[in-house]
């Protein structure tokens, strides 16, 4: 997958590193805006019992 990435993005090497960053903090920023508060009510971590 990473090499299918590498290959189709455009230009040479220092731009394809600029792309990848930028893909992957498009990926991240996704994940922590949109999913992972969507998904945050279906997970059981808040469910904490301290005695």
């Amino acid at each position: 997958m990473y090499s299918w990435i590498w290959r189709h993005l455009p230009g040479r090497a220092p731009v394809k590193v600029a792309g990848a960053v930028l893909l992957t903090a498009a990926a991240v920023a996704f994940l922590w805006f949109v999913l992972f508060p969507a998904v945050d009510g279906l997970l059981p971590f808040d469910d904490v019992t301290v005695e």
